[in-house]
């Protein structure tokens, strides 16, 4: 089996190759749909028929993927991952909720954090121009 890290890369670039996976869905979705769970991936999976065996096949027992968003963005997806089939029940579908609430919070305060910086370097170097420019300075 491949390390867990390489695990979640792969299951990562799969989904994205074939357009279809619990993590692609929940990024994607409009139907109100946060939160999706494959409770058991050695069955029949109708609903991802092409990405449930062969992530299967990287050794992924069940996983759940869950909607990162806002009231204002969409800022994409959390898979959880468990080698296990049935590993995750309704309590881990709920402490991952929580996990992905906040972690959507933390970043888009930190998205929105960047832009202010972004935007006050920006003011800081028109400011510096200004000077260097009209009294002859140096940047130093």
């Amino acid at each position: 089996l491949a390390p867990t890290h390489q695990l979640v890369i792969d299951s990562d670039q799969l989904q994205q190759r074939l357009g279809e996976g619990p993590c692609f869905d929940a990024a994607r979705s409009s139907q109100g749909e946060r939160v999706f769970r494959i409770a058991d991936l050695t069955g029949e999976q109708p609903r991802w028929p092409a990405y449930a065996p062969q992530v299967r096949a990287l050794g992924v027992g069940s996983m759940m993927g869950f909607l990162l968003f806002t009231d204002d963005e969409n800022l994409g997806a959390l898979n959880l991952y468990s080698r296990k089939p049935g590993a995750f029940t309704e309590a881990s579908e709920l402490a991952g909720w929580l996990l992905a609430s906040h972690a959507a919070v933390a970043f888009s305060s930190a998205r929105t954090q960047m832009e202010h910086a972004l935007a006050t370097r920006h003011t800081i170097g028109e400011a510096m121009g200004i000077l260097m420019g009209s009294r002859h300075l140096t940047e130093h």
